[in-house]
């Protein structure tokens, strides 16, 4: 066994010191973090600091990664005592991180393939997170068996969020895991969402494979096929599968026009980094407002916002006709005549921000049209009207970040900056437009 084994292996014991909260209570719970605290603080050297520090550690002689990590767990152990969050909750987030990282070194010892390593992370942290809310539920003496969907649907969540953060962060970031981890489950355990096993199982299925396939055909990282991933899940477990449709129209044709004449694109010097694989921020940029957008309409449909659903719909198709018209602009127009400035019409290099093209405007219009088509095929809400706002909104959208790429894109914002200000106009777009003409 090697030392990561080892480490891994202790510190997921650890983290099955969570279990003391719902088997003998808070204080108990409390006594127990205090003792490994204290613990962590005295041990300065020798073989046990050795099989607990990480790099950082050794500079101070001080197991700061045992200590913060403590730290991260008792703070949700706070909010779990003394606010609204499920026990379940609590435990199942220490074990998923726990065990996650023990799994995912017992992986390294047969392949460091950054793919099975993300798989054995997500599998063994998700399997833990349902075995410590179903230990916890049960020794509440709640249901566990009628409740094994949400659990489920939390677990794979929680893993791949953190699968997510630990590609983005350092190792010893952990803390920062587990807060983050816990925050997002509390939020969808609030929303109380209600799916069953088959329909799980099904979508947890369909984006997992999605999201691989999208890293395959090297249009998304690991990292960008993570954050899809979970967008996919949550956006399909909390909206429904004409959600799913919009959302997965867009990573698959956005995803594809990156590939378009690619290699004149290098020439060019306008082509996407990293042979056109997308990574989180640029997921994220895209996708953040239509995952707002969700989480909007679940909280509404659960009557935690006093909102029409709709409205949030709507929010969510403009944000994506946005992206859409805003990737297939960039992409299919950057190919063609010189772009000239969208805020002085003047001729400028290709790749220059806020440049843009007639085909790149006509491929945007149709991106949103795109959206809109199955938009209008998949939800009632979306009449002939509805459809045209959407297109409208998309447009709007498009040119917001034409007009931020031409002023303040460089300078003051990022790309992924940019991104999310122009879906965030679309989908205000889209709502102001729905208020003023159809519910007015």
């Amino acid at each position: 066994m090697t030392a990561p084994v080892r480490q891994a292996g202790v510190f997921a014991a650890l983290c099955t010191l969570s279990l003391a909260v719902p088997l003998a209570g808070p204080r108990v719970g409390a006594a127990v973090a205090g003792i490994v605290l204290l613990g962590a603080y005295v041990i300065t050297d020798g073989p046990l600091f050795d099989l607990l520090a990480y790099p950082g550690d050794y500079e101070d002689s001080r197991l700061y990664g045992l200590i913060t990590f403590v730290l991260a767990a008792v703070a949700l152990g706070l909010m779990a005592t003394a606010a609204s969050m499920p026990v379940a909750v609590f435990v199942g987030t220490i074990l998923l991180v726990g065990y996650g990282n023990l799994g995912e070194q017992l992986v390294r010892l047969r392949t460091d393939g950054p793919v099975v390593r993300v798989v054995g992370f997500c599998l063994t942290a998700a399997v833990a997170a349902v075995a410590g809310q179903a230990i916890t539920r049960s020794l509440a003496g709640d249901a566990v068996i009628s409740a094994l969907p949400i659990m489920v649907f939390l677990a794979a969540s929680g893993a791949f969020l953190a699968a997510l953060l630990r590609d983005m962060l350092l190792r010893s970031d952990d803390p920062i895991v587990v807060l983050s981890v816990g925050l997002l489950l509390w939020l969808l355990a609030e929303l109380q969402p209600t799916i069953g096993t088959t329909e799980l199982l099904i979508a947890l299925a369909v984006t997992v494979a999605l999201g691989y396939t999208s890293y395959a055909l090297e249009t998304a990282s690991i990292a960008g096929m993570l954050t899809g991933v979970l967008l996919v899940l949550l956006t399909t477990v909390l909206g429904g599968y004409g959600w799913f449709a919009v959302l997965v129209s867009f990573f698959a044709i956005g995803g594809l026009s990156t590939k378009f004449r690619y290699e004149e694109k290098t020439e060019l010097g306008v082509a996407e980094d990293n042979n056109g694989a997308r990574g989180s921020g640029n997921v994220l940029g895209n996708a953040a407002v239509a995952l707002v957008a969700v989480l909007g309409y679940a909280a509404s449909d659960a009557g935690l916002l006093p909102h029409e659903p709709e409205l949030f719909l709507f929010a969510f198709t403009g944000s994506i006709a946005t992206a859409m018209s805003d990737t297939l602009s960039s992409e299919i127009g950057s190919v063609f005549d010189r772009p000239r400035l969208i805020t002085t019409l003047k001729p400028v290099e290709p790749g220059t921000d806020g440049g843009v093209t007639w085909q790149g405007e006509l491929a945007g219009i149709v991106g949103a049209a795109i959206v809109a088509i199955i938009a209008t095929g998949l939800f009632p809400e979306v009449s002939g009207g509805g459809a045209t706002i959407i297109v409208a909104a998309g447009i709007a959208g498009m040119t917001v970040d034409s007009l931020l790429g031409a002023t303040l894109e460089g300078s003051v914002l990022g790309n992924q900056g940019v991104n999310f200000l122009a879906t965030l106009s679309g989908a205000l777009v889209s709502v102001l437009l729905v208020v003023t003409f159809v519910l007015g």
